[in-house]
This record gives C-alpha cells, sequence and structure tokens, in this order.
C-alpha cells in the first residue's frame, strides 16, 4: 500500500514539472519570436507587463540533474582563419534562388517519392543549403573577434542576451542554466554538421574575460546578468525575419504519419513537400540529439491540450521561402541524454511517424551506424572547428555510447521502412 502511494505521490510530481515546462517554455518561445519578428537594433526592453526574469521556473532547472562528474575534456586545436568574405547576415538570403518560382505551384516535374521511402531528387533539387558551411566559416571566423557593444534581452530567458556587434550585425548569446546547455547547443551544431543538416545557424564559443577586448563595452552589463568570470557561452548567428512553424497535418497525433502510402503526398504543392522534407530531416536530428523542447514536448502536452499540434512549434522557426529554422537546441545530447528515461517513449513515437527520408541525410546515418565512429568524427569536427572545446569539455563515454546506440535504432527503422514500403 505504501509503495502504491508513493508511486502515485511521483506521478503527480512529474506532472506537475511538465505543466511548468508546458506553460514557460511556451511563453519563452513566444517571447523571443515577437522580439525576432519586430525589434530592430537599438530597440529597447520588451514584453512590458511581463516578470522580468522567467529564468528561475524553467523546466530545463526544474529537472537539471547534478552529474556525477564533469565529462572528459577533449584536447583542442585552433581553428584555420578563413578569409571568405563575411557573407550575407540573414538565412534567406544564404542559398541561391534555384527553383524560387517552382515552389509556389502544383507538382509538375513528376512523383514526389522515388525508391520507396525517398523524397526525389527534383526535390533534393529545389531545396536550397540553409546557412552554407562557407557561410558559416565566415560568420564564425567574424564572431569570434568582433566586439560586442550592446548585450539586451530578446533570445528567450534573461540568461541569455541578444547581443550586437560592432559591425551591426547580431548574436544570441547563450549562458545557459548550466554549462551542459551549452554543450549539449554546441554540440548539437557539430552533429548538425556531420549529419548535412544546414537548417542550424552558426555557433561559436566565447569565453568572459575581464581582460579581453571583445566584452570591454558590455563589462557592466555582464556584471549585472551575475554572470560567472571566465564562463564560455555560445554565440548563435540572429536570423531576422522569422515566424512560427506549426507541425503539418501528416505529423500530427490524429494522422497515420508522413509514409509513401499516404496519397495526399500527390495533392501537395512542390512547397509544401520541401517542408515536409525539412520535417523529416528535423524529426531524425532531435531524435538522435534526444531534444525533448520541440515536437515531443508538443506530443506530452497532448494530454491536457488536445490542439497543442495546431500552434506554433517551440524553437522552430519559418523563413520567408519557408525554409525552417532550428533554433535553440540546449535540451540536445547531454541535458536530452541525462532525463532519456523520461522522454523516450515520446522520442519514439515522434521517430515512428515518419517513413519519408532525405536521402543524402539516410546516408549520413548509414555510414555512422557501418563505422560506428560517431563519437570520434564528432569529436574531431569540434575540437578542429573550435578553439574553446578544451573548456567546454565534450560528451562522456555514456553519452557518446548512447549516440552511437540511437544512430544504430535510426538505421534500423529506415530500414523497416524500406522493407515495408519498398517498390517490387
Amino acid at each position: 500500500m505504501r509503495a502504491a502511494t508513493a508511486n502515485a505521490v511521483a506521478l503527480l510530481f512529474l506532472c506537475a514539472l511538465a505543466s511548468v515546462f508546458y506553460v514557460w517554455s511556451a511563453l519563452e518561445s513566444r517571447l523571443e519570436r515577437h522580439k525576432r519578428r519586430f525589434s530592430a537594433p537599438g530597440a529597447g526592453s520588451f514584453a512590458h507587463g511581463l516578470p522580468a526574469d522567467l529564468s528561475a521556473k524553467t523546466f530545463r532547472a526544474l529537472l537539471a540533474v547534478p552529474a556525477a562528474q564533469r565529462p572528459h575534456k577533449a584536447e583542442a586545436l585552433n581553428l584555420t582563419d578563413h578569409t571568405a568574405s563575411a557573407g550575407s547576415r540573414d538565412y534567406h538570403e544564404n542559398g541561391d534562388n534555384k527553383g524560387s518560382a517552382q515552389r509556389d505551384g502544383p507538382v509538375k516535374l513528376g512523383s514526389p517519392l522515388e525508391d520507396g521511402i525517398f523524397w526525389s531528387d527534383w526535390l533534393e533539387e529545389l531545396l536550397p543549403e540553409g546557412f552554407t558551411e562557407e557561410y558559416a566559416q565566415a560568420w564564425r571566423a567574424r564572431a569570434r573577434t568582433c566586439r560586442i557593444v550592446k548585450l539586451e534581452p530578446g533570445c528567450g530567458r534573461i540568461s541569455n542576451q541578444l547581443a550586437t556587434f560592432a559591425d551591426g550585425t547580431r548574436a544570441c548569446v547563450r549562458y545557459g542554466i548550466n554549462a551542459d546547455q551549452v554543450q549539449g547547443e554546441t554540440l548539437t551544431y557539430y552533429l548538425a554538421a556531420l549529419l548535412g543538416v544546414t537548417n542550424v545557424p552558426p555557433l561559436v564559443l566565447s569565453q568572459l574575460d575581464g581582460d579581453g577586448e571583445q566584452w570591454a563595452a558590455v563589462r557592466a552589463r555582464v556584471a549585472s546578468l551575475q554572470w560567472s568570470d571566465r564562463a564560455v557561452v555560445s554565440l548563435t548567428a540572429w536570423v531576422s525575419n522569422l515566424t512560427g512553424a506549426v507541425t503539418p497535418a501528416p505529423l500530427r497525433q490524429e494522422s497515420g504519419g508522413l509514409h509513401p502510402a499516404l496519397g495526399d503526398l500527390w495533392n501537395k504543392t512542390t512547397r509544401e513537400l520541401l517542408e515536409l522534407m525539412q520535417w523529416s530531416d528535423l524529426i531524425i536530428f532531435d531524435y538522435l540529439t534526444a531534444n525533448f523542447d520541440r515536437l515531443v514536448s508538443n506530443l506530452f502536452s497532448l494530454q491536457w491540450d488536445s490542439r497543442v499540434m495546431e500552434r506554433e512549434t517551440n524553437n522552430l522557426l519559418r523563413t520567408p521561402r519557408g525554409d525552417l529554422v532550428f533554433i535553440d537546441n540546449e535540451a540536445g545530447l547531454v541535458h536530452g541524454f541525462r532525463v532519456l528515461s523520461m522522454w523516450e517513449k515520446y522520442h519514439n513515437t515522434v521517430l515512428s511517424s515518419v517513413c519519408v527520408f532525405r536521402k543524402r541525410t539516410t546516408q549520413r546515418v548509414a555510414e555512422l551506424h557501418r563505422r560506428r565512429d560517431a563519437r570520434t568524427r564528432l569529436l574531431e569536427l569540434y575540437r578542429d572547428s573550435e578553439p574553446l572545446s578544451v573548456e567546454l569539455g565534450f560528451l562522456s563515454d555514456e553519452h557518446a555510447g548512447v549516440l552511437q546506440e540511437r544512430i544504430d535504432r535510426l538505421y534500423k527503422h529506415i530500414l523497416r521502412c524500406k522493407s515495408k514500403y519498398a517498390q517490387p
């Protein structure tokens, strides 16, 4: 009897935590979307009448479990200097505009699928690369050296700040409730690069240094935020002119999922198909990183909000031409792996909802499965690209093993889809 009572109390406590997550996470996301849509450089504070500090009661803080020890720190290598031009400031200008006129009309070029479970090559050709490697390298080189002249709210929690550089460009500075979140955000960015997913904005690390030139103009602001001296923070490219993104109908709970037998695929416009292609990448990406703070959190919230899928998805935005931008990946990898037992059934449900994939993404997954070297390749890319990797550290051996296991499970899921829907 006592055991049953204890279990019931524990269940109620978890539900209470989840309720707090839903309310506060949604509010934070809406505040950041509001800022992205309407703010201009030099604008004042936003969201008058709302509490000044929303950070203390976030779900991430409530679920934070102290790690037994800090992850093993990797040996860092210096990043080679890049001399490419700075490039465009905004995502929707980074890629070319090939096929832009073909995006808005009905499908005229043939079947949206080929080889059973893959998006057709002609669709792949119409989807420009999001943040190109050339743009990302140029942005990172500039962000490492350019002076920060202003810090203000505008990137979610008050512990994060919107930074303005001396050249007028901006970036989100993420301090994180703990270092694991900065680490998760950073490693998620480099995992996206391994997978060929270009929807994640460029990111660099920076160390708060009282004697450094980059932070000199905002030292007073840093002190008022009570950020720890010499803390490592992430700087992520600010992308303007974005709007929210709603989960497409095939991926909602009442639907049968995004699969080759879905007849409605043949009735969609090219633009709608291109968006679904990006959603299939997003689901793979969030499954591998165990990011619970996007589609998974919506699925969890269905138990008390039956229309949550019809609202804007947390930490997901859209450019004017319809390309998706995956923002705020702090819950991925490190933190997501630490609370995996709580969310795994929801991750599995979301993954099972998709059986159509990009060839390029599945090829990367197959290679990581075959070679079983996800840890090595991620570590090499991370330390070769980020001079502060030694300061922030890398995945623990346990979490590196979890990543490889998830790659293997994802590969098997793709094989099951192929077996079920393969054309004779």
